[in-house]
């Protein structure tokens, strides 16, 4: 008898299961049916993506090694250290894992919390050509 009542519960949720499948999939294929009509297609170019937003703006092609932006532009990232050393409108700073990097200063620049000088711990948000919107 407890052989006989596993088939039955095994034969049950069988059954369960196929209804779930047939009732399931026709409804499923009607919602993207349905969202296929009422929506733009996904589209996964730029190209494609311009054109049904409008226009997209270009972005300035990263400088080669060793030259800098002169003025602010796009953030890229946000580099914090301490100033080494300042010629003219660059400061080197060197960062907490004690690698240097160039970041330019100018007349766009912000700079919170007054000038800096060497020895000073700054947080700077440059583009990708090393030029400091903001110095703090």
């Amino acid at each position: 008898m407890h052989a006989t009542s596993k088939t039955s519960l095994i034969t049950i949720a069988a059954a369960t299961l196929a209804a779930i499948s047939v009732f399931a999939a026709p409804a499923s294929a009607k919602d993207k049916e349905k969202a296929g009509k009422h929506h733009a297609p996904a589209t996964t170019s730029a190209a494609a993506a311009a054109s049904l937003l409008g226009s997209v703006p270009e972005q300035a092609p990263a400088p080669k090694p060793g030259q800098y932006d002169s003025k602010p532009g796009t953030a890229w990232k946000t580099v914090g250290g301490t100033v080494k050393d300042i010629q003219g409108e660059t400061y080197t700073v060197e960062d907490y894992d004690g690698s240097q990097m160039k970041v330019r200063v100018g007349q766009g620049t912000k700079h919170l919390r007054g000038n800096k000088k060497v020895g000073d711990t700054i947080r700077a948000e440059i583009t990708h050509g090393g030029f400091a919107n903001s110095v703090q």
